[in-house]
């Protein structure tokens, strides 16, 4: 300890003498690559600026911890318990701050590896050059890291002199800044203390989001020399949230996109999964063929895209572009699909460039996976197939086939056409092989019924509403039904059936619900999208509901108001009410508790008809004269009516047991007799007052 506060001394005094190198400038991003490696050695042996350093109260810019998910809440607060530092960093940070649903979210801690799983039954460690420990709770993974990881990776490469440990910081502060500066860009190197609802900016990243632009810690040249993924990284989110490179990064990517190749097919194959399944296909397709990262990935459809750009018309559009703008309005980050969706729309597409077929098969192929039977999706495609597809060169042509065996072997001629361009897509001829076996297997499964008895399929599904939870693990009914909807989207340039009922579900509360709502109805908006058909049907349902219930309820009350007092009666007692000549204001109020008195007294007439001779000789006689008190001050009797009935009670129990045994039936007619001379009792009552 002593050491370094002298060194924080002699720093002090070095900044009075020299001027401060600036952060920007230790990380020039206008270096040329032959000097980005030259400073590889010694980039981080210089003195750091602090005023770039924000920290910012988070409920000024919207977010707080309800936002944040119970399962990672948890794992942040069992780790602040146990004495550690824990933050949210990372990318959900970032969505918060852009009022978007984060894919996942990440925390980071003080503790190291070990003392985070044994905080956690349900944990493993993962991984080699960056090991993370992965939590399993409530149903959810949640990814832990480790200051102390980030700290052993850099040792070698960074060399953090005493001298330059900026003065008044604190150790969790250097901590901080020192896993940023590690970090891939800046809009990712924020951190959120949700307990003391702050957000720590070492990067100028808040005000890169600002500016929708992207940006490297170091220059980019050497971030993505140091990790090529970061080129995938880097155009995945740009693509997402629609980011502008800086002008080192951009020239960084041309230069560096053949080293993808060199990265595990697996890790590949991730990164595409995140471009393509969370609803920025589109333009992640675009950006891909930008910086030649297609020829590579994708060689066919890349040559596809170079032939087909100088033909692009309002009434020849691309198809593969169309395929994907319709996959990216089904799914989202909060709501993605499986791989094996993806995968099969490139190899339908491909099968129809390699051979190009007539406009009704493809009709009748998309409407039998979205029928999930062979019947009713040739019924569709004969009502609907009307239009011609302008599609070249992936159709051929419109020709109506009436034979039905006929148009099941072209069908089935197509299915096997796709099959074979999606083990085309684990050879080396169609260029870095990324696919795997298990991969084709699985996509080929999708087509296996258009192959085999083709006119016996029957899928089961019964809706037309997509099941995402069951999309998001591969289901293969729930992909085939998408993967159809798609291609009917695409080809009918239009609406299919049920699509009101499919557009919409219910989202996922991964934040509060205020804010899920908004969301939702900011993106249903954008999309131009009304609430699904589903929604108002279950609104109306319940809308319904609670009338049938209070129309019961006031169907019951009125059918007591006509058991107690006739209405010609009621508007007599209305009419004596108004000769007392009270103000408005009053009459209204006393007219009220009559109402009630009123109503009150119909709980009673139970027990007057049950004992009439006790309520003409003695429950007739107390109760007149009570109404007579209470008529003379205009005014209900409530405290006499609640002691009445005990009063009255007590006397019809005692008369109950001397009489037990003897018949009960009453007749109807007296009983109703006796409620009008009481009801006649009363109004007269009232017009002597």
């Amino acid at each position: 300890m002593a050491i370094l506060l002298q060194a924080k001394d002699r720093l002090l005094s070095r900044l009075k003498s020299l001027t401060k190198i600036q952060l920007k400038q230790r990380f020039n991003h206008t270096l040329e690559p032959q000097m980005c490696r030259e400073m590889c050695s010694d980039s981080f042996n210089q003195e750091v600026d602090v005023s770039n350093w924000k920290t910012v109260d988070s409920r000024n810019l919207g977010i707080t911890r309800a936002m944040i998910p119970q399962p990672s809440w948890v794992v942040l607060k069992i780790l602040k318990s146990q004495g550690f530092q824990a933050y949210l960093v990372g990318g959900c940070v970032r969505d918060l701050l852009l009022r978007r649903v984060p894919k996942d979210f990440d925390v980071i801690t003080t503790a190291n590896l070990k003392q985070i799983r044994r905080q956690f039954h349900r944990s493993e460690i993962i991984g080699r050059r960056f090991p993370i420990c992965r939590v399993h709770i409530k149903g959810s993974v949640i990814e832990v890291s480790s200051f102390e990881t980030v700290a052993k990776h850099g040792e070698g490469k960074e060399t953090v002199l005493l001298s330059q440990i900026p003065y008044g910081c604190d150790e969790i502060d250097l901590v901080r800044w020192r896993n940023s500066i590690h970090r891939d860009f800046t809009i990712n190197s924020l951190f959120f203390d949700p307990f003391l609802n702050k957000i720590y900016d070492y990067a100028n990243g808040i005000s890169d989001l600002r500016c929708l632009k992207l940006r490297t810690l170091i220059p980019a040249y050497l971030s993505f020399t140091e990790d090529c993924a970061r080129i995938l990284r880097g155009l995945r989110i740009a693509a997402r949230l629609g980011l502008s490179f800086c002008k080192d990064i951009d020239t960084a990517m041309h230069s560096l996109s053949s080293s993808i190749e060199r990265l595990d097919k697996s890790r590949i194959m991730m990164e595409l999964n995140y471009m393509l399944s969370y609803g920025a296909a589109e333009s992640s397709i675009c950006l891909l063929r930008r910086y030649n990262l297609l020829k590579i990935l994708l060689p066919f459809h890349a040559a596809y895209l170079d032939q087909q750009a100088g033909k692009i018309t309002a009434e020849n559009p691309m198809m593969l572009m169309r395929l994907f703008f319709n996959l990216d309005k089904l799914v989202s980050c909060d709501r993605p699909a499986d791989y094996t969706l993806w995968v099969g729309l490139l190899s339908f597409h491909q099968a129809l460039v390699s051979d190009p077929q007539d406009a009704f098969v493809v009709w009748v192929f998309a409407s039998v996976l979205y029928h999930g039977k062979w019947k009713e999706g040739v019924k569709f495609a004969r009502d609907r197939a009307k239009e011609p597809v302008k599609f070249v060169p992936e159709i051929s042509g419109f020709s109506e086939i009436e034979s039905d065996e006929q148009l099941a072997v072209k069908v089935t001629e197509l299915a096997l056409s796709v099959q074979d361009c999606v083990n085309d897509l684990t050879k080396a001829s169609s260029g870095y092989v990324f696919v795997s076996k298990k991969i084709e297997r699985n996509v080929q499964q999708i087509f296996d019924v258009l192959v085999n008895s083709i006119e016996s399929y029957n899928s089961g599904k019964r809706s037309h509403i997509i099941d995402y939870d069951m999309l998001g693990k591969g289901n293969l009914v729930e992909t085939r039904f998408v993967l159809g909807k798609i291609i009917l989207k695409t080809i009918s340039g239009g609406l299919v059936a049920g699509e009101e009922e499919i557009d919409e579900e219910e989202m996922p509360e991964v934040l509060d619900k205020d804010s899920v709502e908004n969301y939702l109805a900011k993106k249903n908006r954008k999309r131009g999208l009304q609430p699904s058909s589903a929604e108002l049907k279950l609104k109306t349902a319940k809308k319904c509901k609670w009338t049938e219930k209070f129309s019961s309820i006031n169907h019951e009350l009125s059918m007591n108001k006509e058991d107690v007092v006739p209405k010609e009666e009621v508007e007599e007692i209305h009419k004596a009410v108004k000769n007392c000549q009270l103000p408005d204001k009053e009459l209204k109020v006393r007219t009220t508790e009559k109402h009630k008195w009123i109503e009150n007294s119909c709980h009673f007439d139970q027990e007057l008809s049950i004992n009439e001779e006790l309520v003409q000789k003695e429950g007739s006689q107390q109760l007149g004269e009570e109404t007579q008190k209470a008529a003379k001050t205009c005014q209900s009797p409530e405290e006499e009516i609640k002691v009445n009935p005990e009063k009255i009670l007590e006397k019809k129990d005692r008369h109950s047991l001397s009489t037990e045994g003897t018949n009960k039936k009453r007749d109807k007619q007296k009983r109703a007799d006796d409620k009008k001379k009481n009801g006649l009792l009363l109004s007269s009552l009232f017009k002597e007052k």
